[in-house]
């Protein structure tokens, strides 16, 4: 029973995790239109409908569920890994097992972290639990995106943490992969490829946007 209760924590986990992961696509792609100059216009409508339009709602719903699923089984399964090896060995045996997939639990926590910290920058303004800073409205977040990056430390930050989130999604999207069974010898490889780049488009479109608006923007 326990065998069976461990493999669902697993599988509820990976399935928010890969739903998590094709949002990030979404995020991306709006936070891409930055980059235009155009005032922030393109960014700015497309921000408005994604807090306006009753099916994104709804969606958004969807999506913090998903966040709390991946999250309460991550720390399950975490959990009940580090029980079923209580005590260190002496010497380290080999493992064949990849240098960051150790630190899974470590890299979430940062990037949890990070997400609460988003969170009181952009979404808790926009529903009223923070107050805006001054001269930006709660709605306003192409102005409040300009004021946070023109901080090098806060775009640091920013870029520190997405990094954290490459290393992260690159090793769970094949793990994921694996607990659902979708890891046939004739396709894993190139899953493994498809992980790495993807992760690695996520995390360098991210860090794109801090970097322009701190060296580039006018």
């Amino acid at each position: 029973m326990l065998l069976y209760s461990s493999i669902a924590k697993k599988v509820f986990m990976a399935m928010a995790g890969l739903f998590l992961v094709s949002f990030l696509c979404v995020h991306l792609g709006i936070n891409l239109m930055l980059l235009k100059d155009d005032g922030g216009r393109a960014f700015t409508e497309a921000a408005t409908f994604m807090g306006t339009n009753a099916l994104i709602k709804i969606f958004e719903i969807v999506l913090f569920a998903g966040f709390l699923i991946h999250i309460f089984f991550g720390m399950l399964v975490s959990g009940q890994n580090k029980s079923a090896r209580p005590t260190l060995y002496a010497v380290s045996n080999h493992s064949d097992t990849a240098p960051f997939s150790k630190y899974m639990f470590h890299s979430g926590i940062i990037v949890l972290i990070f997400l609460v910290l988003h969170f009181f920058d952009f979404y808790f303004i926009k529903i009223g639990l923070v107050a805006p800073p001054p001269g930006v409205s709660a709605h306003d977040f192409y102005h409040r995106t300009l004021l946070l990056f023109a901080s090098p430390w806060y775009s640091l930050l920013y870029i520190g943490c997405f990094v954290v989130l490459g290393i992260h999604l690159n090793h769970a999207i094949q793990s994921a992969f694996q607990t659902l069974g979708w890891n046939h010898s004739k396709y894993m490889d190139s899953v493994k490829l498809l992980g790495s780049i993807y992760s690695f488009v996520i995390a360098a479109g991210f860090t794109l946007v801090p970097v322009f608006i701190l060296f580039f923007r006018r």
